[in-house]
């Protein structure tokens, strides 16, 4: 049913439990599963040229921390035998990027967590896994983080 599965990741709790929720759906389909994490590479815009050297650091210590996310996620595979593929890429968009790489991979299931924010908090803070949600052309499994 399920023949390709994407796992965006993001080193969270509710991304693990995202993972070992795409591992058992995966084996249970036989599906391949690629892993993405995706890099907001403009996280510094408009804050002028003095934080040229910030977005640097950030961008350095964002793909340190991603390859890390996609590490682990991976280790949850290959712990049963799977082999996966993994990806760090930079988007303007964390959303966009996301349901552009499914497509791209012609993933027919993406996994990924939500941190149940509620209220002012996901208000203000907005919500990556509402976005891929509202513009999504795929089903999509949400796994809630256990302490939500």
């Amino acid at each position: 049913m399920f023949k390709h599965i994407l796992v965006p990741v993001d080193g969270s709790a509710a991304a693990h439990h995202a993972v070992h929720k795409a591992r058992a759906i995966a084996c249970a389909f036989r599906s391949s599963v690629t892993l993405i994490h995706v890099i907001d590479c403009y996280a510094f815009t408009g804050m002028g040229a003095d934080i040229y050297s910030g977005q640097s650091d950030y961008l350095r210590v964002a793909t340190l921390e991603a390859n890390e996310a996609i590490v682990s996620a991976r280790e949850v595979f290959e712990a049963q035998g799977m082999l996966v593929n993994g990806s760090v890429v930079e988007g303007h968009s964390v959303y966009q990027t996301i349901l552009e790489a499914a497509e791209t991979l012609d993933a027919d299931l993406l996994v990924m967590g939500s941190h149940g924010r509620r209220g002012l908090e996901k208000l203000v803070l907005g919500s990556v896994t509402a976005q891929v949600l509202s513009h999504a052309h795929l089903p999509v499994l949400v796994v809630r983080d256990e302490g939500t």
